[in-house]
């Protein structure tokens, strides 16, 4: 079977950064905080393990939902909130570091995190391949990776921005592969005992 996935136009970065600064106002569609049983946590939290005196990227963090809830269950973490827009960091909570930027081109050296994360971002990033190569970039050998998105079989379910992109599991799994030394995929739903409907895919992968 086979599905058709429109190509992402040209859009101007600026367009992009405007779009979710305004977004910032809706906390319906753009919330602050998260259910901290919803799988997506609980599976980052799984695979990274403990986080206490390890450093910590949420890439495209938005208002740093997820991010929250990896700093009241590992204090000693030092977690980086990282988004395009300005308007969302102004919630990220207290003890999570905000920091604006492209996920193209993230602002830190080599290696200097042993975890990074991007969950419902990537698809917002236009240059999929740069920004998955940053993010891989920046985390240390031996670190891990984990990438929550949604599935290209079922593009058109909801509806989303021109240049967002949805992805396939073995086009994302060859783009870490590239800087990884084990990726694997898999679907995943949000509650871990309802069985996923294919709409959302995990990606894990160690440097």
């Amino acid at each position: 079977m086979f599905w058709k996935v429109k190509p992402a136009p040209q859009v101007p970065l600026s367009d992009i950064v405007r779009h979710f600064n305004e977004a910032a106002a809706d906390e319906e569609n753009f919330p602050s905080t998260i259910d901290p049983r919803i799988y997506h946590i609980q599976l980052i939290l799984e695979y990274f393990g403990d986080l206490n005196g390890k450093r910590v990227l949420d890439s495209g963090c938005g208002k740093g939902r997820f991010a929250r809830v990896l700093a009241d269950r590992y204090p000693g973490a030092s977690i980086v909130g990282f988004d395009l827009a300005e308007a969302m960091l102004r919630s990220v909570p207290a003890g999570v570091g905000p920091c604006a930027g492209s996920m193209t081109a993230l602002p830190f050296p080599n290696g200097i995190f042993d975890c990074a994360y991007a969950t419902e971002s990537l698809e917002h990033a236009v240059d999929i391949e740069k920004a998955v190569a940053e993010m891989c970039r920046v985390v240390r050998p031996g670190g891990r990776i984990v990438i929550i998105d949604k599935n290209a079989k079922h593009w058109g379910k909801l509806k989303t921005p021109e240049w967002e992109k949805w992805f396939g599991r073995k086009e994302l799994e060859r783009m870490l592969a590239r800087h990884c030394a084990k990726v694997s995929s898999r679907p995943i739903s949000y509650w871990e005992d309802v069985a996923p409907d294919g709409l959302f895919l995990a990606w894990l992968a160690e440097r």
